[in-house]
């Protein structure tokens, strides 16, 4: 698949999907799996409403803990094999 997009994490340029063969539901598809790998769409439902300073920083600890578990699994499985 020829229009693959590698991105850095911290690279601030635009997405862009590539439409071939006049095949537009197709990259409207590969838009929107984009904006949900990047983050973009949980960002912008973050941001419609203002967040109390508090209720934010238990948000980000709740994150913070999800990644922590996560990479814990992540790290038990790879011993595992």
């Amino acid at each position: 698949m020829s229009n693959t997009v590698s991105r850095k994490s911290n690279e601030l340029t635009p997405l862009e999907v590539v439409v071939e063969n006049n095949n537009v539901g197709r990259a409207i598809s590969r838009l929107k799996r984009e904006m949900a790998r990047e983050g973009i769409r949980k960002e912008l439902k973050r941001r419609r409403f203002y967040e109390k300073p508090s209720v934010k920083k238990r948000r980000k600890q709740r994150e913070a803990e999800r990644r922590r578990r996560k990479e814990l699994r992540r790290k038990g499985r790879s011993n595992m094999m």
